[in-house]
Parts: structure tokens; C-alpha cells; sequence
């Protein structure tokens, strides 16, 4: 791995660093060309090695992570050693996390976006970790509440109709280089927002 922008370390804990807490963070792979899935509909089609690391990491520094319903479908979500909260319009969880453990996987619409972001943190959830989807992402950047975007860019063009990392309404919001890695062609940023 070479750090490109950013603290010249290999050290993902100081790399990944929250500056301070509440952090929403979201974490998004795509390819070069813009997709967020690959030909399964699934980010998982366009993962490798180096985002796999990344996305590890973050998950173990979470306190909670958030995805919508049909992200957590597709990708066929189980439950983790974290808390999940699932986004859902109809208040349904993926059937992949239905019988966990009580309070391991909660449903919840978004409603609000500060207000939604306030009450995880009201549950002692201050270090937030949101995987997704394009249009979940899409609402919380609309809403103001996101404080960081990690994106990982694979070398791959995949082409076709795939959603992008943002789904929904327009937003405009400009973004400021953090960290950005390379590995075997693999791009790894760290976007504040």
C-alpha cells in the first residue's frame, strides 16, 4: 500500500482516524467508470483485496453500522459483531438478519436525517459507519449529516446500466482530500466533507 496524499504511514488505525466524535462515516466501492455494482447487483462483484482490508478496518472501529434495506438484501447482510441499523421504508429487516440476537439488528426508517443521526449517538453510537446503498447515501448527504466519505475506485470499467454511488434527489457538495492510498491499481480515498 502507498500513501499518495496524506499521513506517511501504513498504519490504517492512523490513517482511518475519526478527529472527532460524533463520525458519520460512509464507506462506498466503485468502479473506475462510476458503478457502484457489478453485473450481480452487487457491490460485492467489485471488491478486492485492498478494499476488503479497509473495509475490515472500519468495521472493527465502528461503534454501529447503517444500511439501507435493500443494500443489506443484496448484499445479503448477516449479523456482525457490531450493532446494524437497517433503513427501511417499510420497516421490514432482510431476511438474512431476521432471528439475531435482540438489539443486535435494529429497523428503522430515516425520517430526518440530523434527527436519525442524533439518535444513534444518543445510544452511546458515536463512531458511525454507513455502508450504504447510493440512495441511502444520497439522503444523508442531503440531509448534512455526513462528516466523511471513503470511497474505494477498483481498476475495472464494467459499463451497463449499474447505479452509482449517489442515488436520488441532486446534491451538490464539495468534498476535501483526506488521505488517498494505491495498491495494485486500487484507489483508496478518504474524502471530509
Amino acid at each position: 500500500m502507498r500513501v499518495l496524499v496524506g499521513p506517511q504511514t501504513d498504519d490504517l488505525e492512523e490513517l482511518y482516524a475519526a478527529p472527532r466524535r460524533p463520525w458519520l462515516r460512509v464507506n462506498m466501492v466503485g468502479s473506475v467508470d462510476g458503478a457502484a455494482t457489478g453485473e450481480s447487483g452487487r457491490s460485492g462483484s467489485l471488491n478486492n483485496a485492498a478494499d476488503k482490508r479497509v473495509f475490515d478496518h472500519l468495521r472493527s472501529t465502528a461503534d454501529v453500522i447503517v444500511v439501507g434495506a435493500g443494500t443489506a438484501r443484496a448484499e445479503g447482510y448477516r449479523p456482525t459483531d457490531r450493532p446494524i441499523v437497517v433503513v427501511s421504508r417499510r420497516g421490514e429487516s432482510p431476511v438474512t438478519l431476521r432471528g439475531a440476537a435482540p438489539g443486535s439488528v435494529l429497523v428503522e426508517p430515516l425520517g430526518d436525517p440530523v434527527v436519525f443521526k442524533q439518535s444513534l449517538v444518543d445510544r452511546g453510537w458515536t463512531h458511525i459507519l454507513c455502508e450504504g446503498g447510493p440512495t441511502l447515501l444520497g439522503d444523508l448527504l442531503a440531509g448534512g449529516v455526513v462528516d466523511e466519505l471513503c470511497t474505494t475506485t477498483v481498476p475495472r470499467l464494467v459499463g451497463g446500466p449499474y447505479p452509482r454511488m449517489v442515488q436520488g434527489s441532486p446534491v451538490d457538495v464539495p468534498l476535501r482530500l483526506h488521505t488517498l492510498l494505491e495498491t495494485d491499481g486500487t484507489l483508496l480515498a478518504r474524502w471530509l466533507v
